[in-house]
This record gives C-alpha cells, structure tokens and sequence, in this order.
C-alpha cells in the first residue's frame, strides 16, 4: 500500500500498536500500581557495552546478552529541578530483529514488559503474569 494512503502503516507504527497492547495486558490487572510509570520506545539503545567482554547488566536493564532490549528509568528529578516519572523504554530494533515473525513480537514484548514491570515493582515476573493479591 502506497504510503501516502490513509491505512498504510509503518513497521514503527506496528511495534507500537503491539507495545501498547502488551502493556494493556498486564496494566488490566496492575493498573492502581502503574500510574506512576509511562511506556516509551526508542529505535536503539544508547547505552552499548564497550570490547568484547561479557556484560552484567543492572536488574533495570533487559538484555539479549551484549544487546539491551529495554531499560526502567526510575522516577526522579531532572536538571532543572522538576520531578520525573518512572519510564520503561523498550528499544525497537532490537526487538524486532529478535521476532522471527508478526506473531512472534507480540510474545516478546510481553516477556520483556513483564520482566520490566517486575522490575519496577520490585516482584517476581510470575507474580506480574498472575496479578496483585487483593489488597
């Protein structure tokens, strides 16, 4: 479809209807405990190991060995002064370069989602897959 047409969409379009409703899905169940976080994608990653040596990522940080997938900015306060919110950033490139095929990135969105809200939250990813416990 030529992409001037009102329905086409880009390959970035696509990875971020599919980010959101990875994220819709667990947010349907942890949403009281998410309103301090936002969700970003950025194409690549900025941060990159140097050399060839093995890399020990922080628990912040979800990486396929050498490559980081996504990143937890924790809330905080920026130079100006001004508080900021909490932000997972899924990394686009890498991501799709690891999903074989459109049914596929869905799936590993949802892990990486699921290990970063984890994360966050300071929980196991099976008690993120399984919800809150009633309050």
């Amino acid at each position: 479809m030529p992409m001037s047409m009102p329905a086409h969409r880009t390959r970035a379009d696509r990875f971020d209807a599919a980010a959101v409703e990875a994220f819709a899905e667990i947010d349907s169940r942890w949403h009281d405990h998410l309103t301090g976080l936002d969700v970003a994608v950025d194409d690549i990653p900025r941060m990159l190991p140097r050399g060839d040596e093995p890399v020990q990522w922080p628990d912040e940080v979800t990486a396929d060995g050498q490559v980081p997938l996504a990143r937890l900015i924790p809330a905080g306060v920026d130079v100006a002064g001004r508080p900021t919110r909490a932000q997972i950033i899924l990394f686009r490139r890498p991501l799709e370069l690891r999903a074989h095929d459109d049914e596929e990135l869905p799936e590993i969105l949802r892990e990486v989602l699921i290990e970063q809200v984890a994360t966050y939250l300071g929980v196991d990813e099976e008690t993120v897959e399984q919800g809150p416990e009633d309050d």
